[in-house]
């Protein structure tokens, strides 16, 4: 089994990040962040270099993509947009790629997240029996959907499994590393580049830290992904 590339660019726990009064920011935000943690302009940097791993990694033969929804999209999108680019420059390793997408639901068991995931978006996993896939998530967390999403799909019998993550959160839980991390972060309220609270902020196009008004502006009794971690 390949070992992961690297841990991906770590952002130590004290670091304060950027005022938001530097960066375009929508209006209706203002007052809600603490802090630009990564701007999108490193993102996507930092994506470019994710994509050129990856296709020559796995360029050798057909890649299933597979999006986690609703997170997942902007950095899927982008990582896709970047393999096409390599693709149009390589003079080997060339990638061949289909696209899929799903969400994940994770089953609780009292205030604990289960082992028990549900798949949604496909209506069949044997449709990825003998291919190559490479999962493409916004944050993992503590790991242990992932893990379970993983296991599911060795059950089909896929040939290859590989997680590619924008965010990995330094979590005293955490029991997994995926194969390409954009970012490993400190266990901070994220939000923006698709990644929501509560179905805001994913019309960010940094990555940002919620501060405690935020919070409690945007705020309502449903879970989200910071809350309920995967």
């Amino acid at each position: 089994m390949m070992e992961p590339r690297s841990p991906g660019i770590i952002i130590a726990d004290d670091y304060k990040g950027y005022h938001p009064d530097f960066f375009c920011i929508p209006k209706y935000y203002e007052g809600a962040l603490e802090c630009v943690l990564l701007p999108g302009g490193v993102i996507r940097d930092r994506i470019e270099r994710l994509a050129q791993d990856i296709a020559e990694d796995l360029g050798n033969e057909p890649v299933c993509a597979l999006c986690v929804l609703k997170g997942g999209y902007k950095f899927f999108t982008d990582l896709i947009d970047q393999i096409k680019k390599y693709n149009h420059f390589a003079t080997r390793n060339t990638i061949r790629m289909s696209v899929d997408f799903i969400r994940i639901k994770s089953y609780k068991v009292k205030d604990d997240i289960s082992d028990d995931v549900q798949v949604i978006g496909v209506d069949d996993l044997s449709e990825f029996t003998g291919k190559n896939v490479l999962i493409v998530e916004d944050v993992i967390d503590t790991g242990r959907t992932i893990k379970e999403l993983l296991r599911l799909l060795k059950t089909y019998h896929v040939k290859s499994a590989k997680v590619a993550s924008l965010l990995v959160k330094r979590t005293a839980g955490n029991c997994y590393r995926p194969d390409y991390t954009g970012f490993e972060v400190p266990d901070k309220f994220v939000v923006g580049y698709a990644i929501d609270y509560n179905e805001y902020f994913r019309d960010v196009d940094h990555v940002c830290i919620v501060n405690e008004y935020g919070k409690k502006k945007f705020g309502t009794s449903y879970p989200h992904r910071n809350a309920v971690r995967q």
